[in-house]
């Protein structure tokens, strides 16, 4: 279990590693089918003569994936307020069946904003596969509860 993060936590340049998730062929096939109904998605022998010579997952199912294992890494136990949006998302390889994501992430920027409660957190997701390759990068921000400040002890007065 992780401690709670409240954004004085976030260190600017700091990386870590989340997660990780296995990805199936299954898993593939069922969000497509939902989700992104493209062959080279939802159809295995299609997706043979496509130009990815077969299966491959949505870079949408990789960003859910990496948001899943953010979430189970960090966010869930963290002073998270919410995002107020995505600054770039790149989709460099396929992710294929069978596939180890690995969910790294990097805080490059960290300020307190216009509320006191609160401050705002740009980092760096990076997604590699098992093989090291870097398959996704997506670059956001997230807003995140300050840390409670003490209050004095209640009692006499120290005089």
């Amino acid at each position: 279990m992780h401690k709670y993060t409240y954004f004085e936590d976030f260190r600017v340049g700091e990386t870590v590693e989340i997660g990780r998730h296995e990805i199936s062929e299954a898993e593939i096939l069922d969000f497509a089918g939902k989700y992104d109904p493209q062959p080279f998605h939802n159809d295995p022998e299609r997706a043979k003569s496509s130009i990815y010579g077969g299966l491959i997952a949505s870079g949408w199912q990789t960003c859910a994936i990496a948001m899943r294992v953010l979430c189970d890494g960090y966010l869930n136990g963290a002073a998270s307020m919410g995002s107020p949006g995505m600054e770039e998302i790149r989709w460099m390889k396929p992710v294929r069946p069978g596939d180890t994501l690995i969910i790294k992430r990097t805080i490059e920027e960290a300020r307190p904003t216009s509320k006191p409660d609160r401050g705002l957190v740009l980092s760096r997701t990076d997604v590699y596969n098992q093989r090291g390759e870097h398959v996704m990068m997506m670059r956001g921000y997230g807003l995140f509860g300050r840390a409670p400040v003490a209050s004095p002890a209640a009692g006499g007065s120290a005089g």
